[in-house]
């Protein structure tokens, strides 16, 4: 599953019940900022975890998220976001995939499904069609210690040429916020994607 020489231009985002949320917020924010297209999905679990990390109450309904986010980010329909069983929504078909996926936070339990095909909701639906037409999808897994179980599910997506991006931030950079640790792990994520940003310096230029 290669990437493209350009940046996609619609990216399906990925809530899911794992720790990690701030950086699938900042991601949000960043992918919109970038210009791109985005499909946001959320689990109920990711409903908790957004309420424990971040105070912050996603509404159960997707409407009701996206007329929220569309008015707080500015960005209209360049937003759209899904529920769980909305089977007729654009990611859930290969007639109509994004051009690249990401799952941030990945709960072990979405990524376990992923690896095995289930598709028993639109989350996974929309990672089983980037596998199938080879688009790009990334998956940040966010839980420690990791079994022999999680290890060989990881290793079957990565077979598959899915990227298992660990929210793994570096200290070379000399953070000195919880931001700064999460703009590291959210700018991997955006390189991956090819998509520019000036989140951090590059590894051997001057830091700003």
């Amino acid at each position: 599953m290669s990437l493209t020489a350009l940046p996609p231009a619609t990216v399906t985002l990925a809530f899911t019940g794992a720790s990690g949320l701030p950086y699938g917020i900042r991601l949000l924010e960043q992918l919109l900022a970038a210009g791109c297209r985005v499909w946001l999905l959320y689990s109920p679990a990711a409903q908790v975890v957004a309420q424990q990390e971040m105070q912050l109450s996603l509404p159960s309904q997707a409407k009701a998220l996206q007329a929220l986010w569309r008015e707080q980010y500015c960005c209209g329909e360049q937003l759209s976001v899904f529920g769980r069983e909305e089977w007729f929504a654009p990611p859930a078909s290969g007639s109509n995939p994004a051009d690249a996926m990401v799952i941030c936070p990945c709960s072990m339990g979405a990524l376990a499904a992923i690896a095995h095909g289930m598709s028993d909701n639109l989350i996974e639906r929309a990672a089983d069609v980037s596998i199938k037409e080879k688009r790009p999808l990334i998956l940040v897994p966010r839980e420690t210690p990791l079994s022999v179980i999680h290890l060989e599910n990881m290793l079957t997506l990565a077979r598959l040429g899915v990227t298992i991006l660990p929210p793994a931030p570096g200290f070379y950079t000399h953070p000195s916020t919880v931001d700064d640790m999460v703009d590291f792990v959210v700018a991997r994520i955006l390189d991956q994607l090819r998509i520019p940003h000036t989140l951090m310096a590059r590894w051997g230029e001057p830091r700003t």
